[in-house]
């Protein structure tokens, strides 16, 4: 099942950020460090694009991915043109917050501070860390913080000590997800509505993809002797491991997948990343063909219709 999530408040959002990007200087897209291009929203690239603006790309929750894939990502970012990027959320956060102006400075050099001061924009998808970031930078709060997406739904103008205005934004998604791939990891980490997905299917998925690629872990967290089998019997045997038995000696697969969900959330599991570069060019490639075949049927069903009239 695809997973696609879109409520109305970010349509008006996107078409305020689409204001706003011609009056700043660099744009600040945040995203999650376990699946850095999945949590990178393609409408903030086509934007700043189309108004030549440079970005920083800040990967959060570095804390929470692998660091050997940490480094990887960060390399790639910084490697593309017109951008640099840093890692968040390893030491201190407020400390590594406050490298963030002048890491932004350098990409628009032309502004001086007082006298002109740097204007950027923070941008991310939901549930990515852009309001916890703000009350960083301005030290304190001024954004309200929670653990679930499409808390902030409007945009608001704040000045930072130093000369600086930000622009914080609420979190934007697009509204078609290309690939089902991308749709389940933000799923998994908690960036799309719970309406728009059902935990087990996504705990399925979880468990087909950890097993993959962190088996070790899967194995040490649940005490599992095996990985064989389909993921709906691991989904039981972890059930099963962890108590979750109802009346008639049965699973309660919903509670073991969210059981499952928040552990991978928190890194209580261990600290993993979901996707690589490689993957990235790979699934690229897979979500054009997919659009090229359905461009293909639609222009075939439009040609018959026309046919039969």
């Amino acid at each position: 099942m695809a997973i696609q999530w879109f409520p109305g408040h970010m349509n008006a959002a996107r078409k305020q950020v689409a204001e706003t990007m011609a009056k700043v200087d660099v744009v600040i897209e945040i995203v999650d460090a376990r699946l850095p291009f999945s949590s990178s929203n393609p409408m903030i690239e086509q934007l700043r694009h189309h108004r030549n603006r440079p970005a920083l790309t800040i990967l959060n929750k570095a804390d929470l991915a692998d660091p050997r894939l940490n480094r990887v990502w960060l390399d790639w970012f910084n490697a593309q043109p017109n951008r640099a990027a840093m890692l968040l959320g390893l030491d201190n956060k407020a400390n590594e917050a406050r490298q963030i102006p002048q890491r932004c400075l350098k990409l628009a050099p032309h502004r001086t501070g007082e006298t002109k001061p740097l204007r950027a924009m923070i941008l991310g998808i939901p549930n990515v860390g852009k309001s916890t970031l703000v009350n960083l930078l301005m030290s304190r709060k001024i954004a309200n913080v929670a653990d679930t997406p499409g808390v902030t739904k409007s945009q608001q103008r704040v000045e930072l000590s130093g000369g600086m205005i930000l622009y914080d934004t609420p979190g934007l998604l697009w509204p078609k997800i290309e690939h089902d791939v991308w749709g389940y990891r933000l799923a998994m980490a908690g960036s799309v509505g719970r309406n728009a997905y059902n935990d087990e299917d996504v705990a399925w998925f979880a468990l087909d993809a950890l097993r993959q690629r962190y088996p070790a872990y899967l194995q040490a967290r649940y005490k599992l002797k095996s990985l064989d089998g389909g993921v709906e019997e691991l989904l039981e045997r972890i059930g099963r491991q962890r108590g979750a038995v109802l009346s008639g000696n049965r699973v309660d697969t919903q509670k073991t997948a969210e059981l499952l969900l928040t552990e991978f959330r928190s890194a209580t599991i261990g600290r993993m990343t979901l996707e690589t570069p490689d993957d990235m060019l790979r699934e690229q490639a897979e979500a054009a063909e997919m659009q090229r075949v359905e461009a293909e049927a639609s222009l075939t069903d439009s040609v018959e219709k026309r046919i039969q009239e």
